[in-house]
């Protein structure tokens, strides 16, 4: 089962006396996808190539053209618009010997324990062999890493997601070292999987099965509502998942060129009007695929050279402070979500943890704030 998460960027600006920075639901009318949210289906080995200095040029050259300021010229009265950014560079570097997705072709061998007494997805599903090994695995998380779920039968499926790697045995260890070997990854899932020894067809629709031990890599947190691939029908094969473990690791991310080091933040920032009576608060925009804060990093000076350029009476509005997170919906986190603010505000105004929209919850995890390390004043220098 494939399931694909849609979201639109959003530009948010508040009016003269600000509402809390909330996310914009009123603008989300369209979407963007991520196309790969898991492994291919006859993958045993997936890297997906995030070119994080790419995403962020691509960030920054947008602005010119869809800014987080939509009026440059009227700083306290602007409307909501919404923006669809995909600033993601995925390259699929899996290369076969075989043409594994031939009819009946071999498929590449599995190293888990096998159910073959009888070899049924129903008896794979009911082996209490993946069941102990994942209860085990889950009392004893890599160091550095908390366990999110256990011992479930669904595997993830994102829009974060980073690759795919077969194991040779269920081994947390070597699928964390993967992760923190991979840059963005901040998190893994490990897990069997039911797979058909070959490529089913109609002159083979229902071969014997071998176990596969996986390791996905993903660039957030991983959840147990994320957790909703149950496999899927292949001819008359049956892949299934057993044993599921989800683990994840709570890292800052690195410290942006010209800002300070990022400061954490329980929730969003939700900043009210400054000491001058001002509304700080420039705008949003949000990016499908892993938690990359480099990405508001570009967007905010972006949008201050943006703004310099397009200055009144020599006075533009500067960004001096942004706070980046991982926006969740319905629990699955979604990509990075980046608010933008004149001037720097501390931890103790991120209080938005979230919001409730129909039937969804709109949440937000790794909050961090990035202050400009010489702050602009907003005068143009004659």
């Amino acid at each position: 089962m494939r399931n694909t998460l849609f979201f639109s960027a959003i530009v948010g600006l508040a009016a003269a006396v600000p509402s809390p920075q909330n996310f914009a639901f009123d603008a989300i009318d369209a979407a963007t996808t991520v196309t790969v949210v898991g492994p291919a289906v006859t993958a045993v080995t997936q890297t997906l190539t995030y070119n994080t200095v790419a995403a962020a040029s691509s960030a920054a050259a947008a602005i010119a053209t869809a800014p987080a300021t939509p009026n440059r010229r009227d700083f306290e009265e602007r409307d909501i618009v919404d923006d669809i950014i995909e600033s993601r560079d995925l390259i699929d570097l899996e290369s076969r010997q075989i043409d594994v997705n031939a009819p009946c072709a071999p498929q590449p061998d599995g190293y888990g324990p096998v159910t073959n007494h009888p070899d049924t997805a129903a008896a794979f599903l009911a082996n209490h062999v993946y069941s102990a090994v994942a209860t085990v695995a889950a009392w004893f998380p890599p160091s550095g890493y908390s366990v999110s779920f256990s011992n479930m039968q669904a595997s993830v499926n994102a829009q974060t997601y980073l690759g795919l790697t077969t194991l040779e045995s269920y081994n947390t260890t070597e699928c964390q070292e993967l992760c923190d070997g991979t840059p963005l990854c901040t998190a893994f899932n490990i897990y069997y999987e039911r797979d058909p020894t070959l490529n089913p067809a109609a002159a083979c629709p229902n071969p014997a099965s071998f176990t596969n031990i996986k390791c996905t890599l993903w660039g957030s947190g991983v959840t147990a509502a994320a957790a909703v691939n149950t496999g899927q029908t292949r001819v008359n094969f049956t892949v299934v998942i057993a044993g599921s473990n989800g683990y994840q690791k709570d890292v800052a991310p690195t410290t942006q060129p010209g800002f300070t080091i990022p400061t954490k933040c329980g929730g969003a920032i939700n900043a009210p009007l400054n000491s001058a009576g001002s509304n700080t608060y420039i705008g949003a925009k949000y990016f499908p695929g892993p938690y990359d804060a480099s990405l508001c990093s570009a967007v905010c000076t972006a949008t201050t050279a943006d703004n310099k350029l397009h200055a009144t009476n020599g006075v533009y509005v500067p960004c001096n402070f942004f706070n980046s997170y991982i926006l969740s919906i319905g629990n699955v986190p979604t990509g990075t979500y980046c608010s933008l603010y004149s001037q720097p505000w501390d931890k103790s105004y991120g209080t938005n943890t979230g919001a409730s929209h129909g039937s969804l919850y709109y949440g937000v995890s790794s909050s961090y704030g990035f202050s400009l390390s010489v702050q602009d004043p907003g005068v143009v220098s004659s």
